[in-house]
């Protein structure tokens, strides 16, 4: 029996650049941000919130009867947006906290369940999903974020190069794993990690998970077949809606 709730925040702002007022593009005339919300409404989320500094989407998730989080418009990642938004919602230290991106509209309750049931292992701090690599072109994109994982299953590095390295005649291994940028916390990890300042790794990669690691945190990485469609710009939209 789970000792823990779940606790599901869906940062979403209204400023971006590739794709300016996102959240509400329509996706078969609902917004995204209505597909992913109910999406992971139906799942084993003890609470669930959008969390936005942006009245037009607090207004659009209030009409479609969701739970709004208004939070600070200062804050630089969405990790620190989710742990206003958390601290709001009153989850107890050993709670989980999933921060799910407002830009994955085809996410499942599978997706959530499998993040949530990593932290049965009480020594999870944060887990993230990965899935391998099925494309070697997306390999190369530095867009797309690569994992080298240990064998507990831990994460030993994010990287936007392809990693491991393949010196000549070396075996490749069995998988190149890509990162799926969904993320859960345990709420007691979460208060400390947006507490940090940013780190070298961090700022070399422009990836700030990798503070998490540099300052000894672990990532619980686990394998899914979910491939992560985001939309990032609206050409990426015209994709989805045809193949929805």
């Amino acid at each position: 029996m789970r000792n823990f709730n779940v606790f599901g925040i869906i940062p979403a702002r209204y400023a971006s650049t590739r794709f300016p007022g996102k959240p509400l593009a329509e996706i078969n005339g609902k917004p995204m941000v209505q597909w992913v919300y109910e999406r992971v409404q139906s799942s084993e989320v003890h609470d669930l919130a959008v969390a936005t500094d942006d009245e037009r989407i607090a207004d659009c998730v209030r009409g479609f009867g969701g739970k709004v989080v208004m939070t600070s418009p200062d804050h630089a990642s969405g990790t620190d947006r989710c742990g206003e938004a958390a601290k709001a919602m009153h989850p107890n230290d050993n709670d989980v906290v999933i921060n799910i991106q407002g830009d994955e509209p085809l996410i499942s309750p599978k997706e959530i369940h499998l993040l949530a049931s990593a932290f049965e292992d009480q020594t999870v701090q944060i887990a993230t999903l990965v899935n391998p690599f099925l494309d070697d072109e997306l390999l190369r994109n530095p867009n797309v974020v690569k994992v080298v994982k240990v064998k507990n299953g831990n994460v030993l590095y994010f990287s936007r190069l392809p990693i491991p390295y393949l010196r000549e005649n070396a075996t490749p291994p069995k998988n190149y794993f890509r990162h799926i940028g969904i993320y859960a916390y345990r709420y007691e990890v979460l208060r400390q990690i947006v507490q940090l300042p940013t780190s070298e790794l961090e700022n070399s990669e422009k990836l700030e998970q990798l503070r998490w690691l540099e300052n000894g945190y672990t990532i619980r990485a686990l394998e899914c077949d979910y491939q992560g469609i985001g939309v990032d710009t609206p050409e990426d939209l015209e994709k989805l809606a045809v193949s929805s």
